[in-house]
């Protein structure tokens, strides 16, 4: 259930860097989920309610320090595929699967509809509890954006009035906060790997000067998002996260009751045309 390409008009809009066989590795790229953590933990203990979890010898993927990362489901199998079906001109498919292992023992099931339209591709993810625990609810995506045609130093980045999340050298949260305006400013050799909690307006978008543009529409459900632009690629990522990095151990995540559901909605939204740029 990782996406590998999102097409408008020829124009390719993802990036697959190591292709099919790094996804299958375990590796990020194109339009993974992850789950059920978005990014990193800051150690391999976390506690939700009366339970306490030790990731001490479960083979997770981690960082540059260690730490574990982008959660369990990057190359996992076990999806299955429930429906596939068209109608009025959107293409629609969805897929679930169960998580339930010692690294997160909170049973749940992710249901997935993915939805193509003819300028963007929507998603719902919605977490089931399938046992009698709480869920907390940590999970997030991680678009690998491109803009055809264009250099990305040339790419425009617009962000909306938001609150930037201090973090640490490893990338953790510390507890600060500073509001920002919105901006509309040129990447050139700016690299970020920031964390903002978002208002209102929940929209962030990547420009060109060619009318080329991609933009990320989240709803409520999606109250952060991750900024990434690497240093000396060709590719960067809007990510929506439900919550912010590290909140398995900060005890923030958001729980699900036994009985209940949680649904988050995104949106990529295309123009691969000159003119047809429409990021606000």
């Amino acid at each position: 259930m990782t996406g590998v390409s999102l097409r408008r008009r020829g124009r390719e809009f993802f990036a697959l860097p190591g292709g099919v066989d790094a996804l299958r590795a375990g590796h990020t790229g194109g339009l993974p989920l992850l789950a059920p953590w978005a990014n990193r933990l800051s150690g391999r203990r976390y506690r939700v309610g009366r339970t306490t979890v030790d990731l001490t010898g479960e083979r997770l993927h981690t960082d540059a320090n260690g730490l574990p990362i982008h959660g369990l489901l990057t190359g996992a199998k076990g999806w299955a595929v429930d429906g596939r079906w068209a109608r009025g001109g959107v293409a629609r498919v969805s897929a679930s699967i169960a998580v339930d292992t010692p690294a997160f023992p909170f049973p749940h099931r992710i249901e997935l509809v993915v939805a193509a339209h003819d300028d963007r591709l929507v998603i719902d993810t919605t977490v089931v509890p399938t046992g009698r625990r709480r869920v907390p609810v940590a999970f997030g995506w991680h678009p690998y954006l491109r803009l055809p045609g264009t250099r990305r130093a040339r790419w425009r980045l617009h962000l909306p009035a938001r609150e930037h999340l201090e973090l640490d050298a490893r990338g953790i949260p510390t507890g600060g906060r500073a509001r920002e305006r919105p901006e509309a400013e040129l990447l050139g050799r700016r690299t970020f790997d920031d964390l903002y909690a978002l208002g209102r307006t929940r929209r962030l978008a990547f420009t060109s000067d060619d009318g080329a543009a991609i933009e990320l529409h989240s709803d409520a459900r999606y109250p952060y998002a991750q900024v990434w632009v690497p240093r000396g690629k060709t590719f960067a990522a809007l990510e929506p996260m439900t919550a912010p990095t590290n909140a398995l151990v900060d005890g923030t995540a958001t729980l699900v009751e036994p009985g209940d559901a949680f649904t988050a909605r995104f949106a990529l939204v295309l123009a691969g045309q000159p003119g047809e740029g429409s990021a606000r």
